[in-house]
């Protein structure tokens, strides 16, 4: 009986860690990043990041390297100092609304276009309050890149 219960217990702590995600966002620090081939400056630069507030996933970690996914697949590594918790998100969907509160009912303030970076100023529910240049509203979580 005890095997059968130590068995079962392992393949439930198994299937967990196959559903715990422990991946999580993060954002550019600097206007640009590099990013490397592997977890460490003597690796390669594989491509350089221009946009600082770019979210990022964070997949794994060693030493103080991160190994990152953009919004277009690319994947690589890149120093923990390069990178910070502000919030922002890339816009997935074409003419997305930007509302004065969160519901469809409220005034529309702004269109955007897909593929915009805005700051994230708080999120609830289905709603998040952001930013982007000139324009403060509200948008359907849905529609953005950089959340979970």
């Amino acid at each position: 009986m005890f095997k059968t219960i130590l068995g079962t217990a392992l393949i439930f702590f198994q299937f967990q860690s196959l559903i715990a995600s422990d991946e999580y966002f993060l954002t550019l620090r600097n206007d640009k990043v590099n990013l490397r081939q592997g977890p460490s400056f003597e690796y390669p630069i594989k491509l350089f990041y221009k946009k600082k507030f770019l979210p990022v996933v964070i997949q794994d970690k060693y030493e103080n390297f991160r190994k990152i996914r953009d919004h277009e697949n690319n994947t690589g590594w890149i120093h923990i100092s390069q990178l910070s918790k502000k919030k922002a998100a890339i816009t997935i969907e074409e003419n997305l609304l930007i509302f004065s509160r969160p519901s469809i009912y409220s005034k529309p303030a702004a269109v955007l276009k897909k593929g915009k970076l805005c700051k994230i100023q708080k999120c609830k529910d289905k709603w998040c309050k952001i930013k982007i240049k000139n324009f403060k509203g509200w948008v359907k979580k849905e529609g953005l890149w950089g959340l979970l």
